[in-house]
């Protein structure tokens, strides 16, 4: 076992890998249980909110449509492209900022930008202008996801990260289920004429007060976290030898373990490129072949999905544990391949008569979504250095956003507007675009899984060596 303070790495030369692994300084203390969990939970609201305020466009598809005189492309390019493009690019960036400065600013000043980008979004007049607001949104929420899991990393030992990261996903996962009872209660009351002569909001209508109050809940959380929470020290940090081009050793890392790292990478884009499509249109699915209201979508599709949401997490984080503590290190590769198959049922929902039915088996993804997510990040903690582990993260964000973010919401639009052609078959361009998807994604971990197991037994992967390492 290595010693917590003082950790110093195996120095052996990994044939293929660089010459030898550097060494570490000493570690301070990690800030106390209950200091850890404060920003966990911090972390938990920043998720949230990071969700809802994309999800909200897709329970107001119609409406903003509408309103602006656009398309369902179009509403496709809102949904993906126009909140993936600053969100990809800049991932990368910022998961090498993640590891440089203070995470804790980055996440906080992400926070305020977004949010701030959600009440213009809500001031929007025209498609150009809600684009606009929807690339700040994703430029802000580009920093969360490295930052939060490279803090989670410095707060707890690896044995105790499961349980935190799924609570920090969860938050990402009710997020949806919340998105839908909070932005359907909204549209439902505001609609009745509740808010009227309300200061701000008032002369809004609807789907323009969502946006406006989620932006401004957005900016008191950041102004709270900047309150109440510390940065933390980094834990095994390498000494600094030559300096080197930012992102070059990171870049050299990832070819030199790409039989294990890229089908893990590009897994995990496919299933996004599900969860984004099929999320984006199953409330308007419902809408349009069941004839759900705001008011459905408040009381029951929202809370089922939470109930799903708050599930996952939990389930992914409790596995992780158990396998840590019990030395199965590659249980982790064995869900990952499998759980994709657990979202057919939700992209085939269409094939329901009934709403109930059909709204249950949509929100069971959630689960399924969350479940992924809380192995594949701490799965990434386990197989990159120290250093690597905000960009880590950062790429999966790009990834995912280049195929999931951008293309599933576009993909599933274009289906349903230039090959089906009737835009109330929208539930069965769902199943038509995801289904692919599903099945290579599980294929690509699977073959993750089984690279990682011939870097176990040839001991040439530097991925092997750390994930070995984790039980020394």
């Amino acid at each position: 076992m290595r010693d917590p303070v003082t950790a110093t790495p195996n120095t052996t030369t990994i044939a293929g890998a660089a010459p030898a692994a550097p060494a570490f300084t000493a570690n301070e203390p990690r800030p106390s249980p209950a200091k850890g969990w404060i920003m966990v939970g911090m972390l938990f609201l920043a998720g949230i909110l990071s969700v809802i305020d994309r999800a909200a466009l897709n329970i107001l598809v119609d409406p903003v449509r509408g309103d602006l005189g656009i398309s369902d492309e179009q509403i496709g390019l809102l949904q993906g492209l126009a909140f993936g493009l600053f969100y990809a690019f800049m991932g990368l960036p910022m998961g090498l900022l993640a590891d440089r400065i203070s995470r804790r600013n980055l996440i906080a000043g992400g926070i305020a930008l977004w949010s701030v980008a959600t009440i213009g979004s809500g001031l929007a007049q025209t498609f150009g202008w809600l684009f606009s607001a929807r690339l700040l949104v994703g430029l802000g929420e580009a920093a969360l996801g490295p930052a939060a899991i490279s803090l989670i990393a410095d707060l707890f030992a690896p044995e105790r990260r499961g349980r935190p990261i799924s609570v920090y996903m969860m938050g990402q996962g009710l997020a949806n289920g919340i998105a839908i009872s909070v932005t359907g209660l909204l549209v439902a009351t505001a609609s009745a004429g509740t808010f009227d002569g309300l200061p701000f909001v008032g002369h809004l209508v609807p789907w323009r007060m969502v946006f406006v109050i989620f932006g401004a809940i957005g900016l008191l959380v950041a102004a709270i976290m900047l309150l109440i929470t510390r940065e933390p020290p980094r834990q095994d940090t390498a000494v600094q030898g030559v300096p080197r081009t930012p992102g070059a050793a990171e870049a050299a890392y990832l070819w030199r373990n790409r039989a294990v790292l890229v089908p893990l990478y590009l897994a995990f884009a496919l299933v996004f490129t599900v969860a984004y499509g099929s999320m984006s249109w199953a409330p308007t699915m419902l809408i349009r072949s069941y004839g759900a209201d705001a008011a459905f979508m408040a009381s029951f599709l929202g809370p089922v999905s939470i109930v799903f949401s708050a599930f996952g997490p939990l389930l992914g984080g409790t596995l992780l544990d158990r396998a840590m503590r019990s030395g199965n290190t590659m249980t982790r590769f064995a869900i990952l391949t499998l759980a994709p198959l657990f979202a057919l049922p939700s992209i085939f929902a269409v094939v329901s008569s009934d709403l109930h039915v059909a709204s249950i088996m949509i929100a069971s993804s959630n689960a399924v979504f969350s479940v992924i997510g809380t192995v594949m990040f701490a799965t990434l903690q386990s197989v990159v250095p120290p250093r690597m582990r905000g960009s880590s993260i950062s790429l999966t964000l790009v990834l995912n956003t280049i195929l999931g973010a951008s293309l599933g919401p576009l993909l599933v639009a274009t289906f349903t507007q230039r090959v089906l052609q009737d835009e109330n078959l929208v539930g069965w361009s769902i199943a038509s675009v995801c289904l692919p998807f599903v099945l290579i994604s599980a294929g690509l971990y699977a073959l993750s899984w089984r690279a990682m197991r011939k870097a176990r037994a040839s001991g040439t992967s530097e991925c092997a060596a750390l994930i070995d390492g984790e039980l020394d």
